[in-house]
């Protein structure tokens, strides 16, 4: 026979059991969006190409090529950044959207800009002002955009 202690016992590990197995983590199909706890789903991170040094032809797909450069040499305050887009035989081309984040990476988001749209001037230029708040490594990371899609996303490093 059982004694009271030995059932007490029982008791005890069978719901210990039980409490162990409603920690377990279950396995997520293939098909199934883990949400973090506030709700949102969990966004994949776009892929940024590492753009060439300035005034070099940046490809985009086989017919639009950019080129980019700073007014001046960005230093503390703002400096300006220059996009020209052409076809392949070399016009210039305004048909596309481009939008610029500025900001300093090893500082998570505390100096980014956000998305900002690039201006069009009179020339058919691109122009983005970089507010440049502090001494460090900073980044421009552009997005092309074409019937509001992204086609091409580049970044841009530099020193100040």
């Amino acid at each position: 026979m059982m004694t009271r202690l030995t059932i007490a016992a029982l008791l005890v590990l069978a719901l210990a059991a039980g409490s162990l197995a409603q920690q377990t983590p279950r396995v997520l199909k293939p098909h199934e969006v883990r949400k973090p706890p506030y709700g949102g789903a969990i966004v994949q991170e776009p892929v940024y190409t590492d753009l060439p040094s300035s005034g070099k032809k940046c490809w985009i797909g086989d017919s639009i090529y950019f080129t980019y450069k700073f007014d001046k040499k960005p230093k503390l305050g703002t400096a300006i950044l220059k996009v020209q887009l052409f076809d392949k035989i070399g016009a210039q081309i305004k048909s596309i959207d481009v939008v610029g984040i500025s900001g300093m990476p090893s500082m998570g988001s505390a100096h980014d800009s956000g998305e900002v749209p690039f201006k069009l001037n009179k020339k058919g230029d691109y122009l983005l002002p970089v507010n440049v708040v502090m001494p460090g490594e900073w980044e421009v990371k552009l997005i092309f955009l074409k019937a509001k899609e992204p086609v091409f996303r580049g970044r841009i490093e530099f020193k100040v």
